[in-house]
């Protein structure tokens, strides 16, 4: 028994039967992009293999753009991320440097003055002038005789006062350290929090990919048997 010819609710073409589709046959996928193209189609009405491959072309591509289109996005949405959240990342020192009092701002130039080269040789240029002064034999009276009780007295009062100054410099060098390490901490743990992020975005990109790969791979072996079964079909023919 011949198989009437069947009309192609697509292009309109009537063609035999074995060179067109039941639309019960086709896949989801282009069955719902055949659908936005036609609206009228029903799965009761057949479609030609051109159509078919036409649509499963325009399918392939959909897919390969959607995935472009995911990855632009991706991007978009780190990049917009990092923007509208707080930054963390301080100029510590300059944080620092704004809070600062004038008795702070003083003690911190004095621990910095009293730990140079330059303050050392001050000192001992100033010792031994008054040494040198205090043991010559032409002054009858020297104002500080040996053993130097008075230059004694300066000195452990210079070392009493620069003492208690150094200190609150220590104090406040840790307080900035404290500083920076918080500071190190906020950005390490925002980094590390965005990393986790990305990677599982990174994660459901591939699982979409991996899922459209494979849809594409199943419609591509159905076009290769379809060509091979064409061909075989024109070989047996001949």
């Amino acid at each position: 028994m011949v198989t009437p010819p069947v009309k192609c609710a697509i292009c309109g073409q009537v063609k035999p039967a074995t060179e067109t589709i039941p639309g019960i046959l086709l896949r989801p996928a282009i069955d719902a992009l055949i659908r936005k193209k036609h609206p009228d189609w029903t799965l009761n009405e057949h479609i030609c293999v051109p159509c078919h491959n036409s649509f499963r072309m325009q399918y392939v591509q959909e897919q390969v753009l959607k995935d472009r289109g995911e990855l632009s996005a991706l991007e978009q949405e780190v990049v917009e991320s990092i923007r509208q959240n707080q930054t963390v990342t301080d100029n510590v020192n300059r944080e620092y440097e704004t809070h600062q009092t004038l008795g702070a701002r003083v003690a911190d130039k004095v621990a910095e003055f009293g730990g140079s080269w330059k303050f050392i040789f001050l000192f001992f240029g100033v010792m031994a002038v008054w040494i040198l002064i205090n043991t010559l034999p032409l002054l009858w009276r020297p104002f500080d005789p040996f053993p130097f009780i008075l230059f004694n007295l300066v000195l452990s009062m210079l070392a009493a006062i620069q003492a208690p100054i150094i200190m609150m410099s220590q104090n406040r060098q840790e307080a900035r350290d404290r500083m920076r390490a918080e500071n190190d901490y906020q950005v390490n743990l925002k980094a590390e929090i965005e990393i986790r992020v990305l990677t599982e975005k990174m994660d459901q990109l591939l699982h979409h990919q991996w899922q459209r790969l494979l849809e594409i791979q199943r419609l591509q072996t159905e076009m290769i048997e379809d060509l091979a079964n064409r061909a075989g079909l024109n070989n047996g023919g001949k």
